[in-house]
């Protein structure tokens, strides 16, 4: 998560933005390895790609 959510990540959103989006299935479901979460790479590179991001306020 930290790779792809804000500060560092190109998705300009917090972790939990982000998990509200999985769980209304605008953003792909994660997958359980052992311990782990995990996302297809191929499916955060298409949400990347894809998505009109919001552009950031301008103060």
């Amino acid at each position: 998560m930290k790779q792809i959510l804000a500060p560092g990540g190109p998705l300009p959103l917090s972790k939990s933005t982000f998990w509200t989006k999985v769980k209304t299935g605008e953003f792909p479901q994660p997958v359980r390895l052992g311990g782990t979460t995990s996302w297809r790479a191929e499916e955060i590179w298409e949400l990347i790609n894809n998505r009109n991001l919001p552009e950031k306020t301008k103060r």
